[in-house]
């Protein structure tokens, strides 16, 4: 019973049962318009012995028998062996599925020569992997990371407390500035994990959406910050039209301007551009600051990235999760993200986005702009 419920063996049986099938036909075919055409009686002739209808059965149907015994050990013989080479890339697929199972995220099928359903099925199956393999990766890349910036205010903050207690004529007021400061940098490190969390997860409501309001508002909300650091905001651009999340849009445009004041000089400048063109939205964020090589740039947008040690500002250097947060919520809405450092100095970067399917906009009392 076990053997029958193999894939192979139930193939192998319909193959014989085709085989069967058409054998019967056949036979059939021979009888209906051959032999019941030829008189049961006899036949006389002057030449000799004529076989009439019965001579014929005699001589055909043990033949027939013999031959039909054969059509039915050919079949399963055949459509077992055809079923087995059919198949066997599952097999394989199995095999891969296994090993997977138990832990090995880098084995793959490679399944060469064949173009049908068996082949795209290995070949989706060995994308799909590649795509868990760096997924897994990635994610334990992060949580190293993210254990490291957590660890190291919670090491601090008992740093503190062990002086404040060895040392009983220490202010206490400097241990307790001390530790606000650790706290308040441990909980922003907490707050952007739980908003890249949010990001990776995906967007769970699109409305509509102005881009270029939400630039305005992150402008007016980093603003003191940027007259603190001495850096110059230029806001300008045409209305912008997208569907998503309005919380993380705007979450998204907060952090790439706060990432141009606090990695930027001082007297320098910060500038960001909306457009809208060819059902396409573009945000633009671009800045002053140290030159960077192109190998430091393409990583910023990874976790706990911050750039060059020259360019962090102590008291508003950020999580190093503000490009990838942005990143994160590009993704989720359908977007690409692009840095680029600029020849002069400091990064530029490019966000793409869906546009709104709404009228497009471009009238002068539209445009929106200014510079603190």
């Amino acid at each position: 019973m076990t053997l029958l419920r193999s894939a192979r063996a139930r193939l192998a049986l319909s193959y014989a049962l085709i085989v069967i099938v058409a054998g019967v036909i056949l036979l059939a075919l021979v009888w209906l318009f051959l032999l019941r055409y030829v008189p049961d009686d006899a036949i006389p002739m002057r030449s000799g012995f004529v076989p009439n209808r019965s001579d014929l059965g005699r001589a055909f149907w043990p033949r027939a028998t013999w031959a039909f015994a054969f059509l039915v050990a050919f079949g399963l013989i055949g459509g077992w062996f055809l079923a087995g080479r059919m198949l066997s890339p599952l097999q394989r697929i199995t095999a891969a599925t296994r090993a997977t199972a138990a832990g090995s995220l880098s084995h793959r099928i490679r399944m060469t020569g064949r173009d049908d359903e068996f082949g795209e099925l290995a070949d989706a199956f060995d994308s799909m992997l590649a795509r868990i393999e760096s997924h897994v990766a990635e994610q334990r890349r992060f949580a190293a990371n993210a254990s490291h910036e957590l660890r190291t205010p919670l090491s601090v903050m008992r740093s503190v407390l062990d002086v404040a207690r060895d040392d009983p004529d220490a202010d206490p007021r400097v241990a307790l500035e001390r530790l606000a400061a650790t706290n308040d940098r441990a909980i922003a490190v907490a707050e952007a994990l739980l908003a890249l969390a949010s990001a990776e997860r995906g967007i769970d409501k699109r409305e509509p959406i102005d881009l270029s309001l939400a630039a305005e508002a992150a402008a007016e909300e980093l603003l003191p910050l940027a007259e603190r650091s001495d850096v110059t905001l230029d806001l300008s651009g045409d209305r912008a039209d997208v569907r998503g999340d309005p919380a993380l849009l705007s979450q998204l445009a907060t952090n790439l301007l706060h990432n141009a004041i606090v990695h930027n000089t001082a007297g320098g400048w910060a500038r960001v551009a909306t457009s809208s063109t060819h059902g396409e939205v573009t945000l633009v964020v671009e800045n002053t600051g140290e030159v960077l090589d192109d190998a430091t740039v393409s990583t910023l947008a990874e976790p706990f990235q911050r750039g060059s040690e020259r360019t962090r500002r102590d008291d508003h250097s950020g999580t190093g999760l503000g490009l990838a947060i942005a990143r994160a919520i590009v993704d989720g809405h359908d977007g690409t993200l692009t840095l680029r450092a600029r020849t002069a100095g400091g990064i530029r970067v490019e966000v793409r986005l869906p546009a709104a399917d709404q009228r497009p906009t471009s009238a002068p009392e539209d445009q929106r702009g200014g510079r603190w």
